[in-house]
């Protein structure tokens, strides 16, 4: 393939070198953006002419399903306590602040912890780094189980705290999973399915602590009982899948399931520098785009999240049930929107576009919800909460797997670390300034604020160039008909069709 200087100019190919003759075939641009479906059985590696197989096995949706229900827990943790806030702060006698720390903490432990986090994922694997997440989840549920005492609020802190460590381990996972283990054809799609779990545990930290701890203001014993249900269940489960995890989870299949995936080497190589893979990272100005956008909007969602309690409470009283089905109808709009986000992404390799648009539709949604919240009217707030979500939460592995194709052949648990560290950074200042305008002025002051940020990333995001490396290796090594051309064959033709040719070096490396 003849790589040419005007980039809008056709594209020529040659075949049929080796009886000395060239049949040249004129491809027009527009259709060399279209995918190229990848062919799963075999990959070239570079400057071989020997086939590496590729297999799918049954196992990884195992590995995927195991993640999911984990994370999945991990995230209800995280969310348990803001849903019910009024709750906690008059069992616990602590101020609203406070509750809300118990959240803030999770995108506190994660910016710091995300580089030894992901060092290890590089280094060791994924199994170990899965079976540390899973295995501090499980420690941190215990740990609360022995904080269900009105003078033990500094326990159920350190619980919480185990648990936000876990989520350092868990949330770089999804697209590293969907790379390792799933092909081509599939890999958006089980990076948005490996999303949801967490996202559906959000869900479920909405709905049930409302149900299992009701307002028994008057009954302090059986808010403690209640409490203490809701806590033991948590890490009777958690339990059950760190098990799992143990027995289920592999660091790679025995064969690539993909072209890109063959091109790599199983492991770190001798000479890999962590630190150099960072500097890389941010070197690449499409991806830093992308991790400040990815940023705004991820840590909008957190805040929105933390903070909903608070803002439904503000306008309707005693709507603490409906509070939390409000955060369900959110979160659970928002996994429909990432599971079609995924098989949009899987079907058009429309990475940059698809994310501009969810980006604009979420700050619509957002303005939208905004406006109607103290409208008295709670059914309407259900509706804006579901598009919101639709889009918010949706928009969340569209980030992810954007980053990995502008960033490959970087590894994909970096660039989801360092994605989730912007969204848990931009998380806490969000949560803390829109909290304190929510408290001091009104749920309108808060929400204005965010839409604030989320109308600059939108800006950003469109300044972000689309270029799919992952997906052009995985549409190149389906090409093993074409040869690297000979030195004079390239000048005869350069001197015939006056375009530049590659070397037969570079053009094979093409």
């Amino acid at each position: 393939i003849f790589e040419l200087s005007d980039v809008n100019a056709p594209c020529l190919t040659y075949t049929d070198l080796t009886n000395g003759s060239a049949h040249l075939t004129e491809l027009d641009s527009k259709a060399l953006e279209q995918e190229i479906p990848p062919d799963e059985k075999q990959a070239m590696l570079p400057g071989e002419e020997t086939c590496i197989e590729t297999k799918l096995y049954w196992r990884r949706f195992s590995v995927l399903a195991v993640f999911s229900f984990y994370s999945l827990v991990n995230a209800f943790q995280w969310i348990q306590y803001s849903i019910i806030t009024n709750i906690f702060t008059h069992f616990y006698n602590v101020s609203s602040d406070k509750i809300d720390w118990l959240s803030i903490v999770y995108m506190v432990a994660y910016v710091p912890l995300i580089f030894p986090a992901t060092w290890l994922l590089d280094k060791k694997g994924l199994k170990l780094t899965a079976l540390m997440g899973a295995g501090l989840n499980c420690v941190g549920a215990w740990v609360k189980c022995a904080s269900v005492r009105p003078d033990l609020f500094g326990v159920t802190m350190t619980g919480q705290i185990i648990c936000s460590i876990a989520q350092v381990f868990i949330l770089g996972l999804p697209s590293k999973i969907a790379s390792v283990w799933f092909g081509p054809k599939e890999v958006s799609t089980a990076c948005a399915t490996a999303v949801l779990g967490n996202q559906l545990g959000t869900a479920i930290g909405f709905l049930l602590p409302p149900v299992l701890v009701p307002n028994t203001v008057e009954d302090i014993e059986l808010m403690g009982h209640n409490i203490s249900v809701m806590f033991y269940w948590t890490a009777v489960v958690s339990t059950a899948l760190f098990i799992l995890t143990v027995i289920v989870m592999k660091d790679r299949p025995s064969l690539p399931p993909s072209q890109a995936q063959a091109v790599l080497p199983d492991c770190a190589p001798e000479d890999y520098s962590y630190r150099q893979s960072i500097i890389n990272l941010f070197k690449n100005k499409p991806f830093i785009l992308l991790l400040i956008s990815y940023g705004i909007m991820t840590g909008s969602f957190y805040s929105v999240s933390t903070l909903l309690n608070q803002m439904i409470m503000a306008c309707y009283k005693n709507q603490e049930l409906n509070a939390g089905r409000i955060g369900l109808t959110l979160v659970v709009a928002g996994m429909v929107g990432s599971i079609i986000c995924g098989l949009w992404l899987d079907h058009t390799k429309t990475y940059k576009m698809t994310t501009l648009m969810v980006y604009i539709l979420s700050f619509i949604g957002m303005l939208v919800f905004t406006f109607t919240l103290d409208l008295n009217n709670i059914y309407l707030v259900f509706f804006t909460a579901g598009v919101l979500g639709f889009f918010m939460t949706g928009y969340l592995p569209l980030g992810f797997e954007f980053g990995v194709e502008i960033t490959y052949p970087e590894s994909e648990g970096t660039s989801s670390g360092l994605l989730n560290a912007f969204a848990q950074i931009f998380g806490i200042i969000f949560t803390l300034i829109q909290g304190r305008l929510t408290t001091d002025y009104n749920p309108l002051a808060g929400n204005l604020f965010l839409c604030v940020w989320i109308f600059l990333g939108i800006f950003l995001t469109a300044l972000i160039k689309s270029e799919l490396k992952r997906n052009n290796v995985n549409m190149g090594t389906n090409h093993r008909n074409l040869q690297a051309v000979s030195p004079i064959l390239s000048i005869y033709l350069r001197e015939i069709f006056y375009f530049p040719v590659l070397s037969p070096e570079r053009s094979a490396s093409s």
